[in-house]
């Protein structure tokens, strides 16, 4: 059997329509679109704006000058956050953000608090959802950002976007929100969810790497990152990258297109696997929000297995684990530390994200892979043992009375 792919969190696969769009650009229409003067530059202009159309419709904001073309998500955030902050008089402003953020913006935060500003954290609940009332306290009269995601890439959980706004509106207060993972699988609207700032990359919704986008709202104002031209009204110099912009537009315009079908059948997959799951494995804790949660995202612990280990077992399904090799050390998922989770349960975790070009059959298969493995695996455990005989080993498993335990 050739391998299966269920790591669309990470990355997702062309779609081959995004590659037929780009062609031209990477091959005959070569033009810089800054170079208006002769038909390759006004060729390449006109596709660039086009793709912004493209972009803008996929998130319901009304104007296509309010998107800033980007390197990817990790730039727009930076843009975002740094752009914000360096508006304002150095070093003198706060922000709230939460735990579970992507790096790209807890990184940022860290960076910002070093140049003087302040960043609070607002609580988050056992899913990774923000406590709305904490996120009040939070909020003080230099506050100038709230930046919370849509959706979280490890564990799936939908933060209330439109109530979160609300509040930072409610208190004069930019509003910003990576939806790099929502973006083609739930609807995203900037004017009806109240977002000022939106990051967006194009390789999580099919399409090519290395491009992005930032939705800035008419009449947010941000200080530049980079300098040299003045390109998009002056918020991000650089010659623009004309095959890989057309290929985003093209990825936002099918997203947009497939979204309500390709939604429903990527969900009743979902349920499909977490149905096999709890049904045929026991001492397994699923882990984010039980309902409001991504449709192609399940995030398990499986008691008395490495969750490496199980993802090299299932070696032809491609999987991701909740720990990352960093230097000599294995650390497990700061996600799910920060949603209380105990480090050997987060050492035991798989993350399953699946796509378009999954079937239920594959389901089925990566089902009996892991019935198998973890049986396998458990086997070789002693503390596995110890529980079967009844020994309370705190940490590794639940008790039949946690609501997690299935």
């Amino acid at each position: 059997m050739k391998p299966i792919y269920m790591d669309h969190h990470a990355t997702t696969p062309m779609d081959p329509e995004v590659l037929d769009a780009m062609m031209p650009f990477l091959t005959s229409d070569f033009g810089n679109p800054s170079s208006s003067t002769h038909i390759y530059g006004r060729q390449a202009r006109v596709a660039v704006e086009n793709a912004r159309e493209q972009i803008a419709a996929l998130i319901g904001a009304e104007r296509s000058d309010e998107i800033i073309l980007t390197s990817g998500a990790t730039e727009s955030d930076n843009l975002a956050l740094k752009g914000l902050a360096f508006r304002q008089t150095a070093g003198k402003g706060h922000f709230i953000t939460i735990a579970t953020e992507h790096k790209a913006i807890l990184d940022t935060a860290e960076f910002l608090k070093k140049q003087g500003f302040e960043v609070t954290y607002a609580r988050i609940d056992s899913y990774g959802v923000v406590d709305l009332d904490d996120l009040r306290q939070q909020i003080r009269k230099d506050t100038l950002l709230i930046t919370i995601q849509a959706a979280n890439s490890e564990i799936g959980t939908l933060q209330p976007i439109a109530d979160i706004a609300r509040i930072a509106h409610e208190n004069g207060i930019v509003f910003h929100s990576d939806a790099v993972q929502a973006l083609g699988r739930m609807a995203v609207d900037v004017v009806k969810d109240g977002i000022d700032l939106l990051s967006i990359s194009a390789h999580k919704i099919y399409g090519p790497k290395g491009v992005g986008a930032l939705y800035v709202k008419k009449g947010i104002r941000l200080q530049p990152l980079l300098h040299g031209g003045g390109h998009e009204h002056g918020m991000r110099s650089g010659t623009l990258n004309v095959p890989g912009i057309v290929g985003l537009g093209k990825a936002a315009e099918i997203a947009g297109r497939d979204l309500a079908t390709e939604s429903q059948r990527q969900l009743q997959l979902r349920e499909r696997l977490r149905h096999g799951i709890e049904s045929r494995i026991e001492l397994v804790r699923l882990n984010g929000h039980p309902q409001q949660r991504l449709v192609n995202n399940l995030n398990y612990s499986f008691s008395f297995v490495e969750g490496e280990s199980l993802m090299l077992a299932c070696r032809d399904v491609a999987l991701s684990s909740g720990s990352a090799c960093t230097s000599a050390s294995l650390q497990s998922s700061y996600v799910l530390r920060a949603i209380g989770v105990a480090e050997t349960l987060a050492h035991s975790s798989i993350r399953f994200g699946l796509g378009k070009s999954n079937t239920a059959a594959e389901v089925d298969h990566l089902l009996d892979l892991l019935q198998k493995q973890v049986k396998r695996l458990r086997e070789m455990s002693p503390l596995y043992d110890m529980a079967q005989e009844g020994v309370d080993l705190e940490n590794y498993a639940w008790s039949p009375h946690d609501h997690h335990n299935h």
